[in-house]
């Protein structure tokens, strides 16, 4: 069993991550800052399902690892909507 945990915006990801997770981290907090969004009070949440890790910042922003383990960054404006 492994256990998530919970880290600041900007701060240092779990070092256990798959570096190209991490990196795909930085690239959405780097999209925060260049379009000025205030993201100071938001956290990263990784979680693992089926041993595989996944991280959801709180605007609902997700990265998780696809079957040839690159990290994919689903946005929340990304969702399809719903009628």
């Amino acid at each position: 069993m492994q256990l998530g945990t919970r880290w600041n915006v900007g701060g240092e990801p779990p070092s256990r991550l798959p570096e190209t997770m991490v990196v795909a981290v930085r690239g959405v907090e780097d999209e925060l800052a260049a379009e000025s969004v205030d993201a100071s009070t938001w956290r990263w949440t990784l979680t693992y399902l089926e041993g595989k890790p996944i991280i959801e910042l709180d605007d609902g922003t997700s990265v998780h690892l696809d079957p040839a383990g690159h990290a994919q960054v689903t946005n929340p404006d990304d969702a399809p909507e719903e009628d």
